[in-house]
């Protein structure tokens, strides 16, 4: 049985983004002191990547043990080693490169002058076996029970890079893929499926600013995941909308949450 999720609206982009990293610090924190080690997924965009940055500028990031950290990308342009549109390039400079990370535990997606070379699909495959050697046996699929996954939403719902009506959003047995023809550029990329998405305890969806309103509201009104791929993306333990007031703008009344920042 899926569990309704929870929405957090807060004031504007900026106190979304201090809030969201307070929030995760504390997550991660928690789990950590539980089991030891704990797993992201982190997200790009506008959104995932002023999260990190507000995670670089809270004095409360030292309570996190960075070494005992996994931290794993939900997709990634499939581009060369080092682009400044990588996912994993943005998020260096938004926050990895000022914590003492263990280099082993930081899972980047392949590029696509790596050892796969051009081919995404076999790129992709690539990640899904890192996925899988990392999944042990009381995980719930062929990859780690993520402790957060950090999805983007874009303006058409998408989020990874999981497109509304494109194959990739079909995908129900692979845990990675080959994106081609994204409508969003660069048009090659590599991403997590839904059934990966799923596996995680908790997923958390950032949006902020008008242009996403609409989306918000669509896939908060349950269309389906193929025509909203969003409303596909949900946690085993807990689902998370993030929003400020522009995002939630169009949110049903009744999907509104009492109490928001």
């Amino acid at each position: 049985m899926t569990l309704p999720p929870q929405i957090v609206v807060h004031r504007d982009k900026e106190l979304m983004a201090e809030a969201a990293a307070a929030r995760l610090i504390t997550r991660i924190v928690d789990v950590q002191s539980a089991r030891s080690t704990a797993s992201v997924v982190l997200t790009g965009g506008r959104n995932g990547n002023a999260l990190l940055a507000a995670i670089a500028a809270s004095p409360a990031r030292d309570a996190v043990d960075w070494a005992r950290l996994d931290l794993w990308w939900g997709d990634e342009r499939f581009l060369p080693e080092g682009d400044p549109e990588r996912n994993v390039v943005q998020a260096r400079e938004a926050l990895l490169d000022r914590v003492p990370l263990d280099p082993s535990r930081v899972h980047a997606m392949p590029a696509s002058d790596g050892p796969a070379g051009a081919d995404a699909e076999a790129a992709a495959e690539q990640y899904a076996v890192e996925l899988a050697k990392a999944a042990g046996p009381e995980d719930h699929a062929e990859v780690p029970s993520f402790d957060v996954l950090l999805l983007g939403l874009g303006p058409d719902t998408h989020v990874a890079s999981l497109f509304p009506e494109h194959p990739a959003v079909r995908e129900t047995e692979r845990t990675v893929v080959g994106v081609h023809g994204s409508p969003k550029p660069p048009p090659t990329r590599i991403s997590l499926t839904l059934p990966a998405i799923r596996a995680a305890r908790e997923v958390w969806l950032l949006a902020a600013g008008e242009d996403k309103a609409e989306a918000v509201a669509l896939a908060l009104s349950g269309p389906g995941e193929l025509q909203a791929p969003a409303s596909g993306a949900y946690g085993r333990a807990r689902t998370l909308w993030l929003l400020d007031r522009a995002a939630a703008a169009d949110i049903p009344p009744e999907l509104y949450p009492p109490a928001s920042a």
